[in-house]
């Protein structure tokens, strides 16, 4: 509804009326609101907007083709493979880790903690060197499995491995600050009150830890996805074996097929943008869940 002012008369004033947007206490809204927009549209919806455009340039045969090759698809399904696989792993593994970082207090804490965070910072082709060597038939670790018969370089178990290590300090790092508001208050009550501890941890610590144990799911298979530089030193990039999606759209790049791997690279996107969406919609499902339990 407008409002029309004749002198001091107010029709909205009349009706009492809640204000259009209510203001903020701290200014400069429209200016941060541009600002937002700008950097987003620069950083984010022009470059993926280029892709789009480079690879409808190839028109839909050529577009199916690309894609239903069975190099492509064999690549695509060792990536969202392994990635879910290592996500798993990094979820089981990095929970429990979270769960003695935060519950129980050890000599040298600090430092373990600290070190949660190097595959932050280390550059993803020394991770890749240092695992290859570790790992292959005449390193420390490879020559141990290889005895019993187990090669864990250029396999996809070698590639899982990699991946753990690049995506575990995503689901530390998520579940580290809910887990530390989540008050052992809770878990005391329910012990009193004669809850096994099989009870305490699926009515009590299950349920507030789901929506951070999602969103660690989460960001880690999405960060495994697009892992390339660590990976492309174990997994030896044997075709139909080994390869996977980002090397593939290297390998277009280097023979100039630049829509095909504009191609990939986009289908690629679209999935993990809607795998990504679908469980942020988990999320927000579960945390509206938590909500109605806790107001019972």
């Amino acid at each position: 509804m407008k409002t029309f002012l004749f002198g001091s008369f107010s029709f909205r004033g009349l009706l009492k009326l809640p204000p259009l947007r209510k203001r903020s206490v701290i200014p400069g809204f429209h200016l941060s609101l541009g600002f937002t927009l700008l950097y987003t549209a620069f950083i984010v919806i022009i470059p993926l907007s280029m892709l789009l455009l480079r690879a409808s340039g190839m028109g839909w045969e050529r577009f199916y083709e690309t894609l239903s090759s069975p190099r492509v698809l064999s690549s695509f399904t060792l990536s969202f493979t392994t990635s879910f696989i290592a996500a798993l792993i990094s979820l089981f593994c990095g929970t429990i880790l979270t769960w003695v970082l935060v519950r129980y207090p050890f000599p040298m804490k600090s430092l373990i903690d600290g070190m949660i965070d190097l595959p932050f910072a280390m550059p993803t082709a020394v991770a890749g060197i240092t695992f290859t060597s570790l790992y292959a038939t005449d390193g420390a670790i490879g020559s141990f499995l290889a005895s019993f018969g187990i090669s864990a370089d250029y396999t996809p178990a070698g590639i899982i491995i990699v991946l753990v290590f690049i995506s575990f300090p995503f689901v530390v790092r998520t579940l580290e600050p809910v887990l530390e508001d989540l008050s052992t208050e809770y878990e005391e009550a329910a012990a009193s009150l004669g809850a096994s501890r099989f009870q305490t941890i699926r009515y009590i610590i299950f349920p507030a830890l789901f929506p951070a144990l999602l969103s660690g799911f989460t960001i880690s298979f999405a960060r495994t996805l697009g892992e390339y530089g660590s990976v492309v030193f174990i997994s030896g990039n044997i075709p139909f074996e080994t390869e996977i999606v980002p090397l593939m759209i290297v390998t277009r790049l280097e023979s100039f097929d630049i829509e095909g791997a504009c191609a990939i690279a986009l289908v690629s996107l679209i999935i993990a943008f809607f795998l990504l969406f679908l469980m942020n919609m988990i999320k927000w499902w579960s945390i509206t869940c938590y909500n109605r339990y806790l107001q019972k």
